[in-house]
Parts: structure tokens; C-alpha cells; sequence
């Protein structure tokens, strides 16, 4: 297979690509190398991905942990298969009972759904590992209880993320998550013995314990004397499920997405409008460009905020919003002058971790696991280090809408890990994670790459814009002063953000011999391969 980039690194980085056999590409550096360590010792791209997952929730727990949700894509030697491990919500959250609130909450219990990580890693390790499940969980253990010396740019957005939990509503929050109630430094040795003993349970019982045993009574104690409405049954009754991935033709390559209740719907709808424009014709950093893959993604958030749901609620197969004649129709809403409103959705900023893993048999998987807003809901389950996410948030209130709030339903989920295949066969895992920012970067990487033939380094080292709400369009530093000052002239409202605002990409390219292995210098992480 030719490859589709050129080898020039036009943008600044602090990462060359890794070229390798075998490749594991995180957002933390010793949960990369968790995951080659199972390569090393005869495993595969899956459990390599689960143990570095596994390895996530103790080193960064800044944006994902034990009680996360997760999905994956992968190729796995024959075909492409998803899995969806998203939660429910508890089944006595009825409209009623969260009738008080104005929006849905975004910590505390009634912002907590079914926690859907550990069932992916019990799934893809039976259906596709070759080591021992407990083999996974040895370096994960070994972290939290001996500790890990804490990374810069998780060090840096501790104290921003856990200043949103005060001590004396979430003690057990500050006991597991605090050094002497303040956040760790770079360089700081920090433990979890707790989780240590989480994760062992969870490893010894295939994650029984989790979901019917010793842990799941934990969860539903805690519970019952602290407000919650989840109960043993619900847990029980959690099910991860394999789907069908979707997809869309763009540029002679596919990208498929996680179909509804992931917002990944929302890139193919952009990337479907914008194959009815000439974006081409203009420079990849120019204004004329962006600005109409802002305005794309404007009107790809209007659909997705409006008929995203669970799939047990969908008002109609979401392939009707990839049907050409609809796109062709959208695009031509698009004004080349003037920035619209098209009644888009309002983004929420998120925090999740992405990683992707690929072996010399050919499997690859790509993987995203998440808390959503960074530690989550701020509850934490006592004596096991358990933080639990807050992905109830997802759900709106409005009464009769398809993602209304409601019981056993899955919420509308940001968290959305993509791959490309051309000619049918697999050619990059990727996904670039943070909440909105997810499908909007998943829309920019194919473009750089695919219509600009950047190398996939440096379609992941250039600036980003992103949406957030309206006609709002915040820009990472790196664009010429000419770019701020053309988009606001066509009535964009332009800030400039922190690069944190622009979410991570881990990502890996099939080559014809072996693999290119690239990461985000927005993160800690790294490729790492052999």
C-alpha cells in the first residue's frame, strides 16, 4: 500500500513518528509501555490496549478511572467490528425524580450511569486476547500500590479539574485523589493502594466482583447512604454490546465511527457536507478553509444534538443523515462570506483517554475510555479508589426529545475512538479525545492527511479550531494573525484558548511494511513500538 502523506514536518513538535512492527500509542507514557509489555510477552493488539487501559485509570486518573465508560473499533485480522460499553442509568432515574434540576447534573449521584469500562475489558479479552486476564492488571497494580511519579500535563490540569469538589461534599474524593488535600506535582510519587486492591479483585473474578459481587455491594451501599439510586440489579444487568460500525466514503478512504449513542455520527455527517464544497482549492490554513469546516461542523452538531439518543430511542436509522442528497442539501446552506447559526448544539468541554494499539499479525484496535468531565462525578466509592464518571450529564431534560433523561437508557456519549480503511483494508486507528472537540478533530485529521497529504505527525502537531457554541470559535496558537482577523471579518467570534482546549490524538498508519506510531504534544504520552 503507497502511503497517502508526505514525510514533511511543517508545523513545530516536540515527536517524530515511531516506525515499527508493532506499535501502542497513549496519552501516558507508562501506560504505553504497559501495553508492550503483553506484546512483548506474546500477547496481542488487544491486550495490549486492555492493559494499557487498565494502566490509565491508576496514572492518569485525571480523565479516566475504574468507574469509566469505554468503546473500541478494531480490525481484528478479517473485518471491522465495534463495541459499545457505555452505561445505562439506574432504572429508578425517572424524569420525575430529576424534575429539580434545571440542566442535568454534572457531579454527585444523580450524574452517575451504569460504569461500562471494565466490561469492555472483560469482552475484548475473551473474544480476542491470548494472555491470561489477570496478566493484564500486573503493571496497572504495580503503579498503584508502589506508586508512579506523576507526569507535567497531568500534573498541570489536577488542581483545574479537582477544584470543582469541596472536602467536605466528596471526603472520600480528596482521601483517594489528594497529597495532604493538595494536587500532586510533576515528578511527585503518588499511590492508590486501594485501587491496587480494585483492580485485583476485578482481575481474580473476570470483573464479577465489579458488577454482582464484593465491589458492586460497595457501589450500592454507598449508595444508599449517600443519595444514589443505583442498585445491584442494575449493575447486573449491564451489558456491553458489539456493533456494526458506520461510516462514509471521503477523499478514496472510509472512516467509520460508533453508531448512536456516540456523537461520532457527527464527523461523517461534516466530512459528507464538505465533500459537496471545493475545500481543496484553497490552503489547508487558509480562512476560506476553515471557515468552512466550521460551518459544516455547525450544522453537523444541529443534527447530531437533535437525533443523537440511545438506540432503543432513535426517531430513525442515522444513515438517513449520510444519504448524499440530504448532505448536498446542507452544504449548500453554507455562506463562503458569513458565519451562521444554524441552531447548532452547545458543545460541552470533556476529558477522556485514547489510546491504539497494533500488532505484526495485522490486528489493530482503537480504543477511548472516559470519566467525561475529568475525575468524573466526584463520587468515589469508600476503601477501593473507585471514582465514578458523570455520564448522566449527557441526557437533556426536554420532554419528549429522544435523549431525554430516563430509565435504563444510554446517554448521549462524546467519547467516540475512529478508523480508516481503503480498498477494504485497515489503514489508521486514530481518535483525538476531549469531549466536542472529538468529532471535530476527527473531521481536521482527515482532512490534513487525506485532502493535504500531511504526514500523520504533523496533521496531529497542527494548530485546531473548535466550535463551541453558536457562532463561539476558539483557536489554538500556531494560526498567522491573518486567520483571526478573516474569520471574525465573516462574523465568527474568535478567542484564542490553551492548548488543553483542543483535546490529545494517539494514532497509528498501516505502512506496507509494519506501522507509523504518532502522538499528541498536548499530552503526556507517547508511541512506543518494536
Amino acid at each position: 500500500m503507497n502511503n497517502l502523506f508526505n514525510w514533511d514536518f511543517k508545523y513545530p513538535s516536540q515527536r517524530m513518528p515511531v516506525l515499527a512492527n508493532n506499535i501502542v500509542a497513549t496519552s501516558q507514557p507508562l501506560a504505553s509501555q504497559a501495553g508492550l509489555q503483553m506484546i512483548l510477552k506474546g500477547g496481542n493488539a488487544v491486550d495490549a490496549a486492555i492493559a494499557s487501559a487498565i494502566a490509565l485509570t491508576i496514572v492518569e486518573p485525571t480523565m479516566n478511572g475504574i468507574g469509566s465508560d469505554a468503546f473500541a473499533i478494531l480490525w481484528d485480522g478479517k473485518k471491522i467490528i465495534g463495541l459499545n460499553a457505555s452505561g445505562r442509568s439506574p432504572a429508578a432515574w425517572t424524569p420525575e425524580h430529576l424534575s429539580h434540576y434545571d440542566l442535568m447534573p454534572d457531579s454527585g449521584w444523580d450524574s452517575v450511569t451504569i460504569p461500562g469500562a471494565i466490561s469492555a475489558w472483560v469482552e475484548l479479552s475473551r473474544k480476542y486476547g491470548q494472555l491470561e486476564f489477570k496478566e493484564l492488571f500486573e503493571p496497572a497494580i504495580e503503579y498503584a500500590e508502589n506508586g508512579f511519579l506523576v507526569s507535567p500535563i497531568t500534573a498541570e490540569i489536577w488542581p483545574h479539574l479537582s477544584k470543582r469538589f469541596k472536602i467536605k461534599q466528596f471526603p472520600n474524593f480528596h482521601s483517594t485523589f489528594m497529597l495532604n488535600r493538595k494536587s500532586p506535582k510533576p515528578g511527585d510519587l503518588f499511590k492508590s493502594p486501594d485501587q491496587g486492591k480494585t483492580l485485583r479483585l476485578i482481575a481474580e473474578t473476570d470483573g464479577e466482583a465489579f458488577y454482582s459481587g464484593v465491589l458492586a455491594k460497595k457501589i450500592v451501599d454507598h449508595a444508599k447512604n449517600t443519595g444514589g439510586l443505583i442498585t445491584l440489579e442494575d449493575l447486573q444487568n449491564h451489558r456491553a454490546t458489539w456493533e456494526e460500525p458506520i461510516s462514509i466514503e471521503f477523499s478514496g478512504v472510509y472512516l467509520y465511527e460508533i453508531p448512536p449513542n456516540g456523537q461520532g455520527l457527527a464527523a461523517l455527517i461534516m466530512l459528507g457536507i464538505l465533500k459537496n464544497l471545493d475545500l481543496v482549492s484553497y490552503e489547508s490554513d487558509s480562512v476560506e478553509c476553515i471557515h468552512q469546516q466550521i460551518e459544516a461542523m455547525k450544522l453537523a452538531f444541529s443534527d447530531a444534538y437533535r437525533y443523537i439518543s440511545d438506540p432503543a430511542s432513535l426517531q430513525f436509522d442515522p444513515s438517513y443523515l449520510l444519504n448524499p442528497i440530504y448532505l448536498k442539501k446542507r452544504a449548500k446552506l453554507i455562506d463562503l462570506k458569513i458565519a451562521q447559526q444554524f441552531e447548532a448544539g452547545l458543545p460541552k468541554i470533556g476529558d477522556t483517554v485514547y489510546l491504539t494499539t497494533a500488532d505484526a499479525e495485522g490486528m489493530m484496535v482503537s480504543y477511548i475510555q472516559s470519566n467525561y468531565m475529568g475525575f468524573g462525578s466526584g463520587v468515589v466509592i469508600p476503601g477501593t479508589g473507585i471514582s465514578l464518571q458523570n455520564r448522566g450529564m449527557g441526557f437533556n431534560l426536554i420532554e419528549g426529545h429522544p435523549n431525554q433523561v430516563g430509565p435504563n437508557k444510554r446517554p448521549y456519549h462524546t467519547i467516540i475512538p475512529a478508523f480508516v480503511t481503503k480498498k477494504g483494508k485497515p489503514l489508521i486507528s486514530f481518535g483525538v479525545m476531549g469531549g466536542s472537540m472529538q468529532p471535530q478533530g476527527h473531521a481536521q485529521m482527515m482532512i490534513r492527511i487525506f485532502l493535504y497529504g500531511l504526514n500523520p505527525q504533523a496533521a496531529i502537531d497542527a494548530p485546531r479550531w473548535r466550535l463551541m457554541n453558536g457562532r463561539d470559535v476558539i483557536l489554538e496558537s500556531g494560526f498567522k494573525s491573518d486567520i483571526y482577523k478573516g474569520l471574525s471579518n465573516r462574523g465568527h467570534q474568535v478567542s484564542k484558548e490553551l492548548f488543553y482546549k483542543f483535546g490529545g490524538a494517539q494514532l497509528i498508519y498501516k505502512l506496507e511494511d509494519g506501522y507509523l506510531g504518532a502522538s499528541d504534544w498536548r499530552k503526556d504520552g507517547q508511541a512506543v513500538g518494536y
